[in-house]
């Protein structure tokens, strides 16, 4: 399967289905075509003209009034790919290193970079052949681009850095060898156009937006079994009442829940109160505002990876090049960590859930177990979930309203979205691993609810569950029950 890179809108589910499905990509003729008018109009203008243009003929950030000699403008590049591979931390995953390329190669195909076209077919060359550079989590400030984190991406383009290839770390310069590719030979302005941009924050943020699609839907079907489990009560998904607050998101979490809950006998028994606690009740608003969130993100997200976003901006048809500001990652650090809030409130109403499945209250037994005491059962699965919650309280502070000057203060406001697009990955883990609990809880607690069955939905998931996950009867080992219930979560749509 071929993905074509061009113009085209790029969306967030294109991305998944490219980096998830094992296709490779093909620069389109038009896509050529753009990167190599850009790059002519490019050498051209810096033979013509006798004035500095920014990180073509001069140093960078605070050394931006340096020339330097047009016989050094090659070497310029390659010092500034060495100098700012200051990485450290953990390692940014396979396959959010893969979409940090499909969306560095997408940003370069415009044609307001300057790059050449061998160094962009490179870039396609390692996304084709699995070839993984080696990134590391920490070291972007989220303005001037991710320089950090794509200096560690684009290194072994010239031979240098390190990668993964077939499950094996080794330099770049051996996977350039094992394939027969030279090193690229780096033009004026080219380090630039690789190391400036946003594609780390991009890529984490698009890796993020995909699971918390995923896990808004499970928290809504998860809710469903637990609801059930609880004997709760159906009247507060009722349309009429979400008709007078029409927020999308509620609105789309209330028909959800009924719909998910159809035909369910346990639904259907007679209750004899009238409320219940606010995270069964609440579930349409809670959900729901994070369903609202994600699309709200996921709108800006869609702008930013079909954008052009390093410095300066070459622009032919104008005849211009400029020294701006799109490599700042404002627009895309404060989103984030709107994302980040969303998320942490889907683990913050589900542990209350799990809370109130363990609390032997609605006919259920004590921590799920039908001989307490002798068993502590879900007990601690519990305690787990609430420290989950409580990380994910100190994750989701913002950190899109902290900057720190750098570069002698040329760069004196920076986004700190890469920092924002580190916390809202771990967020997104801590989200699934407290739904996966609840899961675990839920499906227990249901058992207690026999012979009443729940929704024939319901009892689908229930059904696929109990293949992976048992029905525990008296203590047992229960980290292998969790992490088991991640992967259900994970594996299964």
């Amino acid at each position: 399967m071929i993905h074509k890179i061009s113009a085209e809108h790029l969306t967030i589910e294109r991305i998944g289905e490219i980096v998830y499905n094992g296709y490779k990509l093909e620069l389109s003729d038009d896509a050529k075509n753009r990167i190599i008018r850009c790059r002519e109009y490019l050498d051209k203008k810096i033979a013509e003209t006798t004035k500095p243009v920014y990180g073509v003929t001069t140093g960078f950030g605070s050394l931006c009034n340096v020339s330097v000699d047009a016989d050094k403008l090659a070497q310029l590049q390659i010092n500034l790919m060495m100098s700012h591979a200051c990485g450290v931390g953990d390692r940014v995953p396979n396959d959010i290193v893969k979409m940090m390329m499909l969306l560095k190669i997408q940003s370069l195909s415009y044609g307001y970079s300057g790059s050449k076209l061998d160094t962009v077919q490179r870039l396609v060359d390692f996304f084709n052949n699995d070839v993984y550079p080696i990134v590391y989590m920490q070291g972007s400030l989220g303005a001037s681009g991710d320089l950090v984190p794509l200096a560690h991406m684009c290194l072994p383009l010239v031979g240098l850095g390190e990668v993964e290839y077939k499950g094996k770390v080794m330099s770049g310069a051996e996977v350039l060898k094992i394939h027969g590719w030279e090193p690229i030979q780096l033009a004026s302005k080219e380090g630039l156009a690789l190391l400036n941009g946003t594609q780390n924050m991009s890529a984490f943020a698009v890796w993020s937006l995909l699971n918390a699609q995923k896990l808004s839907d499970w928290a809504d079907k998860i809710a469903a079994m637990s609801l059930d489990a609880y004997y709760g009560l159906l009247s507060p998904f009722t349309k009429a009442v979400h008709v007078v607050r029409p927020h999308k998101g509620q609105l789309d979490t209330a028909a959800h829940m009924l719909e998910l809950l159809q035909g369910s006998e346990i639904a259907d028994k007679p209750k004899d109160y009238v409320q219940d606690p606010y995270s069964f009740r609440c579930i349409p608003q809670v959900h729901g505002t994070t369903k609202d969130t994600i699309a709200y993100v996921k709108s800006v997200i869609d702008t930013e990876i079909n954008s052009a976003t390093d410095n300066p901006t070459v622009c032919p048809d104008e005849d211009l090049i400029i020294s701006a500001g799109n490599f700042h990652g404002e627009p895309i650090a404060q989103p984030m960590d709107f994302l980040a809030i969303g998320l942490s409130e889907l683990a913050n109403i589900s542990e209350r859930r799990i809370y109130k499945l363990v609390s032997g209250t609605r006919g259920l037994p004590s921590f799920l177990v039908a001989k307490p005491g002798l068993n502590s059962g879900f007990m601690i699965a519990q305690y787990t979930a609430a420290s989950v919650v409580s990380l994910n309280k100190s994750l989701a502070t913002p950190s899109s309203v902290d900057s720190i000057p750098s570069s002698q203060g040329q760069e004196d406001h920076v986004s700190m979205g890469a920092n924002a697009a580190i916390k809202l990955y771990k967020i997104v883990l801590n989200v699934e691993r407290v739904l996966a609990i609840e899961l675990f809880n839920a499906a227990q607690a249901l058992e207690f609810r026999r012979p009443l069955k729940s929704s024939p939905a319901v009892e689908a998931i229930f059904e696929k569950y109990r293949k992976v996950v048992p029905f525990i009867v008296n203590d047992e080992v229960m980290y292998p029950h969790i992490q088991h219930s991640i992967e259900f979560l994970r594996n299964n749509e």
